[in-house]
C-alpha cells in the first residue's frame, strides 16, 4: 500500500479501528476478493481478528464501500468481490469457467466510457463494463480435453 490503513481512514474522515485496519491489509495484494476469503484470511471470530465478529466484517466492508476505500463488484453469478483499486476508472475481464477476474484499464480514460442512448434525466457518471469469456488456462484445459477424447469416426457406431 502506498498509504498506510490508517492513513487512508483518516484521509476518508473515518476512525481507524483495528477492524478496519484488518480489511485494508487483507485485500492488499489480493483484488477481487469475496467476504468468505477476507474472514478467512483476518480469523474472523478469532482473538487476533481484535473482535470482528462476521456481521461486523460485513458493516466494515460496507462502510468502506461507501466511503470509497474499496469497490465492490458484482459479477453475475458470483458473490459480491472487494478490491482496493478505486476511482480510476477501470473495467474487469471474468472467466467463465473457473471465476478468474482480472482488471482491465479504460481505454477512454475518463467516465463514463459508454454514453447511453438516453440518459431518462439522470446524471450519468460511470459505466460498469464486464467482459466475459475464457481465461487462457481454461482454453488449454478445454483444447487438452478435446483432444484427449478422440470423437467417432465416420462409420462408428455410436452408443445409444
Amino acid at each position: 500500500m502506498k498509504q498506510s490503513a490508517g492513513d487512508l481512514l483518516k484521509s476518508k474522515g473515518l476512525r481507524s479501528t483495528a477492524q478496519r485496519r484488518a480489511i485494508l491489509t487483507a485485500l492488499h495484494g489480493h483484488p477481487h476478493s469475496t467476504a468468505s476469503e477476507l474472514e478467512a484470511r483476518i480469523g474472523v471470530g478469532t482473538p487476533g481478528a481484535g473482535g470482528l465478529s462476521k456481521q461486523g466484517l460485513y458493516n466494515v466492508l460496507d462502510d468502506l464501500t461507501r466511503a470509497q476505500l474499496i469497490r465492490c463488484i458484482e459479477p453475475a453469478g458470483s458473490a459480491a468481490r472487494y478490491e482496493l483499486r478505486v476511482g480510476d476508472n477501470h473495467h474487469h475481464l471474468v472467466c467463465r469457467d473457473c471465476g478468474r477476474i482480472e482488471d482491465v484499464d479504460c481505454t477512454v480514460g475518463a467516465a463514463p466510457c459508454l454514453d447511453p442512448v438516453e440518459t431518462k434525466g439522470f446524471a450519468v457518471d460511470e459505466a460498469e463494463i464486464t467482459w466475459w469469456g475464457l481465461c487462457a488456462e481454461c482454453q488449454q484445459a478445454t483444447v487438452s480435453a478435446d483432444t484427449a477424447t478422440p470423437s467417432p469416426g465416420p462409420g462408428t457406431p455410436s452408443e445409444a
